[in-house]
């Protein structure tokens, strides 16, 4: 009878004895207490305590962690703006102590400071500044938060402006102007372009005027390098040089009208086309040249009278 009035005393004290012991998982720090009173601090592994004495007060995660805060403040040309920045923050391994008895509310205690160092920052800054320098906030709120936060146990390990979201009319707005002066860039380049079309095409007809003029001149003194050998041949055969002028307009005068008949769709009448057309066409050539030659001789004339007075 006695043997199973032991038992209940038994298991009690087996409990009590289990109790002794607990584990604490890695990057984990446990805080032990003593009727109240702070005792020691434990981490990883296996530990033991005395049972009914001692407590385990809490637990604080020694891993990095990120607090994200959105702020709401106004920038130097009156634009509304909303960060979002975002805290890396660890409890150093040898202030445990601090980080628990010291700060109640730590995330509460850095969004204010975050807070804080914002709205003293971007209203000195322009919207296109807080684009530019959001890394400078960046820098201010960790140098802020460290001198802070150090004193409570916690370690600012980055700070970073992750978003930049201005009011939905500035956005409209700021886009507006964007595609604007992508339009303008677009219509400079445009008319760029255009003035090197006219540019280029201005050349080309200028050489192709070029080239058709060295043709024309060309063809010119071909032509009159074979009537020179014509009349030439024709001396040799007891011709003389206005008879054979006038057998080669006469030539050429029937050689045009050959080419004539054989196009189909030709529109062209050349008058007069009878064989006295030659020798009338040849003695008015010889009656311009020689009218030429003279008026040019009493240019030539008048010019060395001027010049002897």
């Amino acid at each position: 009878m006695q043997s199973y009035f032991y038992i209940p005393i038994v298991f009690l004290g087996l409990i009590v004895a289990l109790s002794a012991f607990f584990i604490v998982k890695q990057q984990t720090a446990a805080v032990i207490e003593r009727f109240g009173k702070f005792q020691s601090i434990r981490h990883s592994g296996l530990q033991l305590k005395i049972p009914l004495v001692d407590r385990i007060a809490g637990k604080l995660s020694l891993k990095i962690q990120q607090l994200d805060v959105i702020i709401e403040t106004k920038t130097l040309d009156d634009v509304f703006v909303r960060l979002k920045v975002s805290v890396q923050y660890k409890v150093i391994r040898d202030k445990v102590y601090e980080a628990f008895y010291k700060l109640d509310y730590p995330h509460d205690q850095i969004t204010s400071y975050v807070f804080d160092v914002v709205r003293a920052e971007v209203p000195k800054m322009k919207l296109d500044d807080v684009f530019v320098r959001k890394d400078d906030i960046a820098i201010a709120v960790k140098a802020e938060l460290n001198e802070a936060m150090m004193t409570y146990g916690y370690d600012i390990i980055k700070t970073l402006v992750t978003d930049i979201d201005p009011d939905a009319q500035v956005k409209e707005a700021m886009n507006r102007i964007n595609a604007s002066e992508r339009e303008k860039i677009a219509a400079q380049f445009e008319g760029d372009a255009a003035r090197i079309l006219i540019v280029e095409k201005a050349k080309a007809e200028a050489e192709s005027k070029r080239l058709q003029g060295q043709g024309i001149a060309d063809q010119r003194r071909e032509i009159a390098r074979g009537l020179e050998e014509s009349v030439e041949v024709l001396n040799k055969v007891g011709i003389n040089s206005q008879e054979a002028s006038a057998l080669i307009v006469v030539t050429q005068h029937y050689d045009t009208l050959q080419s004539i008949g054989q196009e189909t769709n030709s529109n062209l009448i050349l008058l007069p086309n009878s064989p006295q057309a030659g020798s009338q066409m040849l003695n008015d050539m010889v009656a311009s040249f020689t009218a030429s030659n003279q008026i040019g001789e009493a240019m030539k004339n008048a010019k060395n009278n001027k010049k002897e007075e």
